[in-house]
């Protein structure tokens, strides 16, 4: 062999190596990012889980990427049970390598799958109001607005309207706790006596008895600590013994199914929520009005149709703040010291715009929301409309 070809093979070898290198580089940064989605398709918390569901969809079709890299979505149905939640968890976890998770629509799940989440170290953002303190909670952020910042609220507007004393029932679990507990503390100091505690199980089909006590009161308003298809239940009981006092309910509520169910029952309910709800309603000045428009845009084009209900904008918010963290976080997708920086991330976001609020998390803080997050809104021949 000349010089001539020895030279030609010595190049020829070095652009083969460096082309090997640059395309091992490009597929390391093309790394895929997994993103691991729980929610409720079948069940008591469907009402709940399929416009989680619609969400993501739309967020999905809003933005698949992050800095080049590609985000696949990995999604498991619970069927409305917290052990079913859990072991999804596991399974995303253990076997696709996903890098967060995002889930579930009921509180009992979210907090079943934060347990796993510790354990395995992987964060999670939870889109049902599920919160545990300190080392419990510390691979956990939670986006609905907390209960004592809805309450709080609505205890407002029940002492504008004269209310003096309010009759509570909610379901028998996290989520009836949480609101009660908040209910509790906000009712006093405003002058407002809370004269029951009544509970239901999300799967009960009838809550006479537990109405019943509560009429028997007279309260000059009741008030719910529940959620979704089920959250009717209490009116349409409080409709049928011909209560006349006023109605209120949390944000929970907010979606078509417990309108449709609720019915006359429900009409002229107060409740909280978070300005997506009537984002045409806000000022241009407010910067969650342009997100939220872009979410219903995008919701209108994964889904066919508008978004009438707060959980889906939820499941938007939630990838919204990945996208974010995913931006910010250094190390290789998949890993375990990745899944750390992920997290981290997570819960140092500063001033993110999304839809329900403009979040801003601490590492002794897991709820991202301020008052920037919660509107009154009233509802009216079926429609919801914002209360001044």
């Amino acid at each position: 062999m000349n010089v001539s070809s020895r030279q030609f093979l010595r190049t020829g070898i070095a652009l083969a190596l460096g082309t090997l290198t640059s395309l091992a580089a490009t597929s390391a940064l093309a790394a895929d990012l997994k993103v691991g989605f729980i929610t409720s398709l079948s069940g008591p918390v469907s009402s709940l889980g399929i416009p989680y569901e619609k969400g993501m969809k739309a967020a999905v079709a809003y933005r698949s990427e992050v800095d080049g890299r590609k985000v696949q979505l990995v999604q498991l149905d619970d069927a409305s049970d917290p052990s079913t939640a859990a072991r999804n968890a596991r399974k995303l976890i253990d076997e696709e390598k996903v890098d967060v998770i995002i889930g579930t629509a009921g509180s009992p799940g979210a907090l079943a799958i934060a347990a796993v989440a510790r354990e395995t170290k992987t964060p999670l953002i939870s889109i049902a109001n599920a919160n545990l303190p300190g080392e419990e909670g510390a691979w956990m952020v939670t986006l609905p607005q907390p209960a004592p910042l809805m309450v709080s609220a609505v205890v407002e507007r029940m002492k504008k309207s004269g209310v003096k004393t309010v009759g509570y029932i909610g379901f028998s679990d996290a989520w009836g706790d949480l609101v009660y507990d908040a209910l509790q503390k906000s009712a006093e100091p405003a002058g407002i006596k809370v004269v029951s505690n009544e509970r239901y199980a999300r799967a009960d089909a009838s809550v006479t008895g537990q109405v019943l006590k509560i009429v028997a009161l007279r309260p000059d308003a009741v008030i719910t600590g529940t959620s979704g298809t089920p959250g009717a239940l209490p009116y349409l009981a409080l409709a049928e013994r011909g209560y006349k006092g006023q109605i209120y309910g949390m944000h929970a509520l907010i979606n078509p199914d417990f309108v449709r169910v609720g019915g006359t029952a429900v009409e002229g309910l107060l409740a909280p929520t978070g300005p997506v709800i009537v984002a045409e309603q806000l000022p241009d000045s407010n910067p969650i009005r342009k997100v939220s428009m872009d979410f219903r845009a995008a919701y209108q084009k994964a889904n066919g149709a508008a978004p009438t209900d707060a959980f889906s904008a939820y499941s938007f918010d939630a990838w919204l703040l990945f996208l974010d963290a995913a931006s910010r976080a250094k190390g290789e997708p998949g890993t375990p010291a990745y899944r750390v920086a992920l997290r981290d991330a997570i819960v140092s976001t500063k001033e993110l715009v999304g839809t329900h609020s403009v979040y801003n998390f601490k590492p002794t803080d897991r709820y991202g929301s301020d008052e920037r997050s919660r509107v009154i809104v009233k509802l009216e021949k079926g429609q919801w409309k914002l209360v001044p």
